[in-house]
């Protein structure tokens, strides 16, 4: 009986360290931001952010806003990073083309084009995916 109290002890005590811990802040990626955290990188300042956090948030249409697109500009406006769930990277750089009213920020059939009074809606391929 004690042998059996003895090696059933053993056992779940060495499950129990055989566990991994997840530690927060553990999964820093290449830039030192740490995802778990909700932090991840923008290319355009150069540093840890969270998308969440930001100023200009845009509503996913699809999905009657269940997804949330972020969006960056350059000091000079003549960029816009664009934080969305289906980029191949965690964000994509669009460039401005034209000036004035006629404004919009552009890269592989993503659209970036003013909306409404101080909005945005993002475009791909002529669909607006987000407003």
């Amino acid at each position: 009986m004690k042998k059996t109290i003895l090696l059933s002890t053993m056992f779940l005590g060495s499950l129990v360290f055989a566990q991994e811990t997840h530690v927060l802040g553990g999964d820093k990626d290449a830039h030192g931001c740490i995802g778990s955290a909700g932090y991840t990188y923008s290319q355009i300042k150069k540093n840890c952010i969270r998308t969440f956090e930001e100023k200009i948030k845009l509503k996913e249409v699809a999905s009657n806003g269940n997804y949330i697109a972020a969006v960056i500009f350059s000091k000079d406006k003549n960029k816009a990073e664009v934080f969305v769930k289906d980029a191949e990277e965690r964000s994509i750089i669009l460039t401005r083309a034209g000036k004035g009213k006629a404004k919009a920020w552009k890269k592989d059939g993503y659209v970036l084009v003013p909306y409404k009074k101080n909005g945005y809606q993002l475009k791909k391929d002529n669909v607006v995916i987000y407003q």
